[in-house]
């Protein structure tokens, strides 16, 4: 505080009440500061940008606000982002455990649930991914989980064959198909045995394409062009969910015919998609991580399984590659893109 020497008393006076508001607005803003510094906080681990994550995010937030919780307000968030580099997520997972968060939060697929499991036995963690827990080691049962995580998986791993069934359809005359896979993902090895049992039962043989970083991505669609196949299936991952925009444009460049797990594949033009509903899981992920902050345990929340699976078709990028959708492919279809 300034201390008047010389002046008027009135002046003095004047100075000395300016100075105990800002004393006053001093404590006030010490006050919010540490009531901020109370909020439980959620630690987010995510394997791409938040860029990448934001309608994921939109779903999250609303599962919060499900159960009360609103981010600034009764809860913060502190977010680690892994920008689609996989052997980043351990360390990122450790930095979270170490701020010793309140919860942590392991979206968008094994590779963060299995970065999280390992960087603490202690912290309550919810995970959301499209493959089995069980069989990834991430819980030992779905009803009674134990331990400190709990989550959401959705279906999109299991129905990978189901896309190269679909895709059959829309090209019954092929005898090879290409289908994607990410080696860096853990569930690369599954997926492909799973491809490789309905290819058997179809009658039809798979070119194995492997990409892991984008500067792969073109070739593969080239090759899968060059080799005359009757189209290109991705395995699920979240690495080729999250880069739609770029598969779709290269799909329609090189004129292959192509499906994913995304949605947002067809949405950006590509021909089809088939997995998951990524809203529903992030949705429930959300309201896991509130009701972890309302004081349950991970122990006692069964893993949640997401069944429903949705169908999208572009029928506009099949007329510019020259197909047709059968009439039942349409008719079982979530949403016909015009």
């Amino acid at each position: 505080m300034r201390f008047v020497s010389r002046g008027s008393a009135g002046a003095a006076a004047g100075l000395r009440r300016r100075d105990l508001v800002a004393l006053a607005g001093g404590a006030a803003a010490w006050t919010v500061t540490a009531d901020a510094q109370a909020l439980p906080v959620i630690g987010y681990l995510g394997s791409e940008s938040p860029q990448q994550y934001e309608s994921r995010l939109v779903a999250f937030r609303e599962g919060l606000a499900q159960v009360g919780y609103a981010e600034g307000r009764n809860v913060a968030i502190e977010f680690r982002w892994a920008e689609g580099r996989y052997r980043e997520l351990p360390a990122l997972a450790r930095e979270l455990a170490s701020r010793q968060v309140t919860a942590m939060v392991a979206a968008g697929g094994a590779e963060v649930a299995l970065a999280a499991k390992a960087a603490t036995a202690t912290i309550p963690t919810v995970f959301e991914m499209g493959g089995d827990p069980i069989a990834l080691g991430v819980v030992d049962s779905l009803s009674r989980p134990g331990g400190n995580l709990t989550g959401v998986s959705s279906l999109s791993v299991e129905v990978s064959r189901k896309r190269l069934e679909f895709m059959r359809e829309v090209r019954p005359g092929s005898k090879v198909f290409a289908v994607a896979i990410n080696p860096a993902s853990p569930t690369s090895s599954s997926q492909l045995s799973n491809l490789r049992v309905a290819a058997e039962s179809l009658g039809v043989k798979l070119a194995v394409l492997k990409a892991s970083s984008e500067p792969e991505f073109d070739s593969m669609f080239a090759a899968a062009h060059d080799l005359g196949t009757g189209g290109l299936v991705f395995s699920s991952d979240p690495y080729f969910a999250y880069r739609s925009q770029q598969l779709a444009a290269l799909a329609v460049r090189h004129g292959v015919p192509a499906m994913t797990q995304s949605r947002d594949f067809p949405l950006a033009g590509g021909l089809m998609s088939y997995g998951g509903d990524f809203s529903q899981t992030h949705r429930n992920a959300g309201i896991y991580a509130g009701r972890i902050l309302k004081g349950e345990k991970p122990a006692n929340l069964p893993v949640q399984r997401v069944t429903k699976v949705e169908l999208f078709i572009n029928v506009k990028a099949a007329d510019e590659l020259g197909l047709a959708f059968p009439s039942s492919l349409l008719g079982s279809a979530d949403r016909v893109i015009e």
